[in-house]
């Protein structure tokens, strides 16, 4: 039997035939006159995604990962502070990777399940009277908890402090899918990748810089080289790359900008957020819950569910996965075993969200999770048709 796999991981995300044709090329020239053709349009249109007029926009072959690195190491020296909150799977990485550059890193026990702890973060800074921490790390939206956090009222508690730090913020599952407002919200860098709401092969690590950040740069001394912002950023204001770039990426993110303004960066906020709360009434239909323990903590781009005590959510993914060609999120970390996670990002629409529902309700019995068949879906379907 023909079958074709459903992807409704958080990332990587499905991604839409115009992207894919636009990918699908032959090989062309990167140092050729007309590549800057390419080049400068691209970038215009990525400072709109970011909602940026003062800052720039890198983009290197890499990862979300590589991103982080680039952040830390244009913009810092080794020994330097940064103060961070741990609150889910991809902060912790964050944090881990400081450690290995040598930062000396303040860390916040947030919980699990909970956004950024603001207060903390703002106590933290009040108390440095010498302004020792020289960064601060955020996750815009935690991936592996399906929790958003507020960046803009981290952005005033910094401001309330007078603290000059720089704020760098993990937007891999946000950019591009939820509201994100770099230079409103004062954002000095901004990293996110190609395969969540750019839905783009990975591939791609996309980096949002301020000016303040790219000042940073002249004299930070954490060794760099491949992701070095100023000499990226010379070759790019010739409409160039210093070293050969992943060219038919570039050109799939080209038409992944245009998708995304031509819809309107507001529609798109919108729409993540109307799929991902017909999900959220799914769950509720269920009777199962969120790992995110309010309402304002949840996330439009991925819904991470709890199953209930004595299950094992691994087993939900695999029956998802064996029956149903449904490709679920794992749990990760602290809450391995324990949810399992359905992403709601990047070209998803009504139909493609219910038959993921529908999905998982077979994949929950068959894991031996009560639940009536299509409550979910009927519950989500009723969501969806009164706000068509």
């Amino acid at each position: 039997m023909l079958a074709r796999k459903h992807l409704f991981t958080p990332g990587p995300t499905n991604m839409p035939e115009e992207i894919r044709r636009a990918c699908d090329r032959p090989l062309e020239d990167h140092r050729a006159p007309d590549f800057p053709a390419l080049v400068e349009p691209l970038f215009k249109d990525l400072k709109k995604v970011f909602c940026t007029q003062t800052g720039e926009v890198l983009v290197f072959a890499g990862s979300g990962t590589l991103g982080w690195e680039a952040a830390l190491t244009n913009t810092l020296s080794p020994g330097d502070k940064i103060l961070t909150a741990s609150y889910g799977h991809f902060s912790d990485l964050w944090i881990a990777m400081c450690r290995d550059f040598g930062f000396e890193v303040e860390v916040i026990e947030g919980v699990w399940g909970e956004g950024a702890p603001v207060d903390d973060y703002a106590a933290h800074l009040a108390a440095d009277k010498n302004h020792e921490i020289k960064a601060i790390l955020a996750c815009h939206n935690e991936t592996a908890t399906g929790v958003t956090s507020d960046i803009g009222a981290l952005r005033k508690a910094i401001d309330g402090t007078g603290h000059p730090a720089l704020l760098m913020v993990d937007g891999v599952s946000s950019i591009a899918s939820l509201e994100f407002r770099m230079d409103d919200w004062g954002v000095d860098v901004a990293v996110c990748g190609s395969q969540k709401g750019f839905m783009l092969p990975t591939g791609l690590a996309i980096v949002g810089v301020s000016q303040k950040a790219l000042a940073a740069a002249d004299g930070a001394r954490c060794g760099r080289n491949f992701a070095d912002f100023k000499s990226m950023l010379k070759s790019n204001q010739t409409g160039y790359f210093p070293y050969t770039p992943a060219v038919t990426l570039l050109h799939g993110l080209k038409e992944s900008c245009r998708l995304l303004l031509e819809e309107g960066l507001e529609n798109v906020h919108a729409r993540h957020h109307r799929l991902g709360e017909g999900v959220r009434q799914a769950v509720n239909a269920w009777g199962l819950t969120t790992c995110a323990k309010e309402r304002r903590w949840n996330s439009d781009t991925v819904t991470a569910i709890v199953v209930p005590e004595g299950a094992d959510s691994g087993a939900v993914i695999k029956a998802a996965y064996e029956n149903y060609h449904l490709s679920l999120g794992g749990g990760l970390s602290k809450v391995a075993g324990k949810v399992f996670r359905i992403g709601h990002m990047g070209a998803v629409d009504d139909i493609m969200m219910l038959s993921a529902l529908a999905g998982v309700e077979m994949a929950l019995a068959d894991a031996g999770i009560t639940v009536e068949l299509g409550s979910g879906v009927a519950a989500a379907q009723a969501y969806y048709r009164e706000t068509r």
